[in-house]
């Protein structure tokens, strides 16, 4: 029987990724794994820091957004943080996440990344990103729950796609949940799915640095006092 690292099963997972069902009027799908240069970049990282067989703990956010994850395949990395912290260098585009400064900021106080991704994995409810059209006529980030008909119209992918990402080698005692909204959301999926049997909730990165970036050093300590360090 052939045995795949945690890696391969995430290279795997990212590249056959997509959706294929409806969306409300105005929404449309972000799949960064459609692009070559990015599922090259995000193998890469997933090779550096997933090559093994453990059981890693999973911290859950909201869906990709264009700067981290959308342009990387790697959830709240930009380009800087992928090239500075994790040295891998990604030519074609570059960025700057404020949500990924804090989360490589908490990574360093955690103990560098390889200590970091060896006991955690990170992504998000919805694996995929959304944009919507603005009055504007610019397409902008959506989240999977800014829209009750949206979530609802995703539910069953939600839940495919967070049992495939469970069997992955996801310890299932305890998840830790990114932006209270979306603990609210994936509470409503545990109680009908019992995925896990507990969860941790975490005020989101983007939250933090955008309304309490003065406190920034105790959401550090709250996250890596929740996270068990």
């Amino acid at each position: 029987m052939v045995m795949f690292t945690f890696s391969q099963k995430v290279i795997h997972f990212n590249k056959e990724l997509t959706y294929e069902g409806d969306l409300p009027q105005g929404i449309r799908v972000m799949n960064p794994f459609q692009d070559k240069n990015v599922r090259s970049i995000s193998e890469q990282f997933y090779r550096k820091f997933y090559n093994d067989n453990k059981q890693r703990k999973f911290i859950i956010g909201i869906n990709p957004g264009r700067f981290g994850a959308g342009t990387t395949g790697v959830p709240f990395t930009d380009t800087k943080r992928l090239e500075e912290v994790c040295g891998i260098k990604m030519d074609s585009a570059n960025t700057h996440e404020p949500s990924s400064v804090f989360i490589y900021d908490m990574i360093a106080r955690y103990g560098a990344p390889e200590r970091f991704y060896g006991d955690f994995y990170i992504n998000s409810i919805s694996p995929l990103g959304f944009l919507r059209l603005n009055n504007k006529g610019n397409w902008v980030n959506c989240n999977y729950y800014d829209y009750e008909s949206l979530y609802r119209t995703l539910e069953d992918f939600l839940i495919a796609t967070l049992k495939q990402q469970i069997s992955f080698g996801i310890d299932t005692r305890k998840c830790y949940l990114l932006g209270k909204k979306n603990a609210r959301y994936f509470e409503r999926i545990n109680k009908k799915e019992k995925l896990f049997e507990s969860y941790e909730v975490l005020d989101h990165p983007r939250y933090i640095v955008q309304y309490k970036a003065r406190q920034k050093e105790d959401y550090i300590r709250d996250y890596l006092d929740k996270l068990g360090y």
